[in-house]
């Protein structure tokens, strides 16, 4: 069989397609229930890595609801280097005073990021505020942050694929995997 592209970096599949979207629709059926009777829920999804975790969750919520998407940034040239602070490089577009909000992650890991998004939205008066997300690393917080929704708690590696990137390569992996520390590299160097 032929190495596929990414298999120089992948150490080990931490999450497989099947868990994955077994997991997501169990997410959808319990938000669907918990917001029965809402008439203003809106996803509001953090890109980039939130993406396919949305496109994939909004299919299993079964009551009316809107989205809009936020582009913030707090890391450096290599995915692994975060910098502390925080950027927004897109705001929604949507007025979210009285709204319900469902903030959609595809990571949570120091807690920062989400921290700041948190005081931002929070300012502009929702109605409530919770959040879901695919992973989090529950050991790197150094904020406490109430998550709602979790997929699925996982150990401190650096991961990517499932819209999670690898120096933004390999978003569309239907899977999680683990990168191999002795293969990454810098992003000018990455074939």
């Amino acid at each position: 069989m032929k190495p596929k592209p990414y298999d120089f970096y992948l150490d080990e599949v931490l999450i497989d397609e099947q868990t994955l979207q077994a997991r997501i629709a169990e997410l959808g059926r319990q938000i669907s229930a918990d917001y029965a009777g809402t008439e203003d829920l809106l996803l509001v999804c953090v890109l980039k890595g939130g993406m396919l975790f949305l496109a994939d969750l909004m299919r299993h919520i079964t009551l009316p609801h809107c989205i809009d998407f936020m582009a913030v940034s707090s890391y450096g040239k290599a995915a692994r280097e975060t910098t502390g602070a925080v950027r927004i490089d897109m705001d929604l577009h949507t007025n979210i005073a009285n709204r319900h909000l469902l903030i959609i992650e595809d990571i949570i890991d120091s807690g920062n990021t989400l921290d700041y998004i948190l005081r931002l939205l929070q300012a502009r008066q929702p109605a409530s505020i919770k959040i879901c997300t695919l992973l989090s690393k529950p050991e790197r917080r150094e904020v406490p942050i109430l998550v709602d929704y979790v997929g699925f708690e996982i150990p401190n590696k650096f991961v990517f694929g499932y819209g999670l990137d690898l120096d933004e390569f390999y978003r569309n992996l239907p899977f999680i995997g683990v990168v191999r520390q002795d293969a990454y590299i810098v992003p000018d160097e990455m074939p």
